[in-house]
């Protein structure tokens, strides 16, 4: 009901929700495989961090000090602070709905009932979501080896969730509510494309994560009375915040505005393989063989969809 209002809010008419494509067609350089590499390393672990969170903090409440430890790192940078222009500040409002209000609100419930590797695996799927956004709004007939990736990928996330359908009603929510901030975090890959080639990603981030912390503080001051201190799940935040709010959305930002929605998302091929050897190293966490072929099944149709007009 709070993203339901809130986008009534900012979103008067659907010219809000546009895309563009990115800066350039060109192969990845060795500066887009590094910040490839970064994110994936630090959104990969991102979910044992959240894991160790909420061992000891309210779901809502390890939203919000990540997002605000993300703004306080991205406000140390004086070029970040540049004003935007009425219409662009809806827009961040929106992107901030989409990119971290709703599906960061999200993960710390299901990581209640699912592990943090099958989160990890399940956030393979973004890039095939990524395409499907894309060619909405940029009104583009999907490519050949797109509409394979499309179906390949389909069956892996199906893959992924049949294990839960046997874990009980718990497991099969938590699943689906990943997959439903999957879908969120696709619109918003699209979204943050045009604003940031405008404005840069400092800018726009900064902008994004004020409104994010408005979206969320009501709710994340109201969860510290069902938290309880903890030295090492506060250092998880800390951690999750610094790196995963602020310095991995600086550069994701920044990969999509070059490269487009679409192939920037390649990160997201890797997240699985780094937040799979994460959780079961340190929580053990058990894997189902079938979820494991679902993630193969998934990363490669993400590449396909990564091929698509190419």
């Amino acid at each position: 009901m709070l993203g339901v209002a809130v986008a009534s809010a900012v979103v008067p008419n659907s010219r809000l929700i546009s895309t563009a494509e990115g800066r350039t067609t060109d192969a990845f350089n060795s500066r887009d495989w590094g910040e490839i590499g970064i994110i994936a390393l630090i959104w990969g672990s991102s979910y044992l961090w959240m894991d160790i969170g909420v061992d000891h903090f309210a779901p809502m409440t390890v939203t919000l000090s990540r997002i605000v430890l993300g703004l306080a790192v991205l406000s140390c940078f004086p070029a970040a602070r540049q004003a935007v222009e009425p219409q662009d500040r809806r827009r961040l409002a929106l992107l901030a709905l989409v990119w971290q209000a709703i599906p960061m609100s999200i993960f710390p419930f299901a990581e209640q009932w699912i592990s943090s590797s099958v989160v990890g695996m399940l956030n393979g799927s973004l890039p095939i979501l990524i395409a499907v956004v894309a060619t909405v709004l940029l009104r583009r007939p999907p490519g050949r080896n797109q509409l394979i990736g499309m179906g390949i990928g389909f069956v892996g996330v199906m893959c992924i969730a049949l294990p839960s359908g046997r874990g009980g009603s718990r497991l099969a929510l938590g699943v689906g509510l990943v997959l439903g901030a999957m879908c969120s975090y696709a619109l918003a890959a699209n979204l943050s494309v045009p604003l940031t080639q405008k404005y840069g990603a400092l800018v726009v981030q900064r902008g994004m994560q004020r409104f994010s912390v408005l979206y969320v503080a009501p709710f994340g001051l109201w969860g510290v009375r069902d938290s309880s201190w903890d030295w090492g799940a506060a250092g998880a935040m800390l951690i999750l915040g610094v790196l995963g709010t602020g310095v991995a959305f600086l550069l994701a930002g920044g990969v999509f505005a070059r490269v487009g929605a679409t192939r920037g998302g390649a990160f997201n091929y890797l997240i699985p393989v780094v937040s799979i050897a994460l959780g079961v190293l340190f929580r053990n966490d058990d894997i189902h063989p079938v979820a494991l072929v679902g993630t193969g099944l998934v990363l490669a149709g993400a590449v396909f969809c990564s091929r698509a007009g190419r």
